[in-house]
């Protein structure tokens, strides 16, 4: 066995830090599986799910090749981590540590590097990559907390941490660490606001992750509210305002704002 560091605690660690008994694989495989119709209204029925969904087949896989890989079976691990990438066209390094009840959803093109931590009840989306930023053998990818949803193709780079329930839109690329219950847009990824109250889901997760605020948006709408605010002021001293925009292009597009606004 090479320099293997000591494996993760398992999931349901208590506050002492001992380490509770691992649930066999076959548990983590029902409840990886039973998770798929809390999350994905397509699926119909467990033959299904088993059978023709690339993320549950790449879940398994990675399952049995952390089992290899903390075993000291470095190059097996790796070796069925390729096959499964071949397969399902998603790389999980068999060294990450992936919590209960994960769900891929679609699965194409997902990426989770070596020393990625991710907790219970987590769904990503195709595209996403939880990569490193350094070429340090240490801790270097991302730690995802219980219930996180990450949007289609986004991206979650370095030793970050994202708190529980966190939710990353779609493209977001997340470099900093995100509180408990908020959500992150944006390149690079900012806070915009604080999780609403969970649907209807019975697992307490909350998918809509395409609800998400527009903080450019709001931010040139509270620009144009101000600017609006002291061309008044400038009107009411009897300084030239009305046609100083004529020689700009976005005239118009400003305007019809402006007529929006006022209607």
């Amino acid at each position: 066995m090479d320099k293997a560091a000591t494996p993760p605690l398992a999931s349901g660690a208590d506050d002492a830090g001992m380490k509770t008994a691992r649930p066999g694989l076959l548990t983590l495989l029902k409840e990886d599986v039973d998770c798929v119709f809390q999350r994905d209204p397509a699926a119909r029925s467990r033959f299904e799910v088993m059978t023709t969904y690339p993320g549950v087949h790449a879940i398994l896989m990675q399952r049995i090749a952390n089992r290899l890989w903390w075993a000291g079976l470095r190059y097996p691990a790796r070796f069925l981590s390729w096959l499964t990438r071949l397969f399902t066209n998603i790389d999980i390094h068999p060294g990450a540590t992936i919590g209960r009840r994960f769900f891929i959803d679609h699965g194409a093109g997902v990426v989770i590097g070596e020393t990625a931590e991710i907790g219970d009840d987590v769904t990503l989306y195709h595209g996403v990559t939880l990569g490193g930023t350094t070429w340090n053998k240490g801790k270097r990818h991302p730690t995802l907390g219980d219930g996180v949803v990450v949007g289609a193709g986004a991206k979650v780079l370095g030793a970050i941490t994202l708190g529980d329930h966190v939710r990353v839109g779609a493209n977001s690329v997340v470099v900093k660490d995100v509180p408990t219950g908020r959500t992150v847009v944006g390149i690079p990824g900012k806070v915009v606001t604080r999780l609403e109250a969970v649907g209807e889901n019975t697992l307490g997760i909350n998918l809509d992750h395409h609800l998400i605020p527009d903080p450019v948006g709001r931010a040139i709408t509270c620009l144009m509210e101000r600017i609006e605010v002291l061309e008044s002021r400038l009107r009411e001293q009897g300084e030239p305002v009305d046609g100083q925009c004529s020689v700009c292009e976005a005239d118009d597009l400003c305007g019809a704002s402006q007529k929006i606004n006022k209607g």
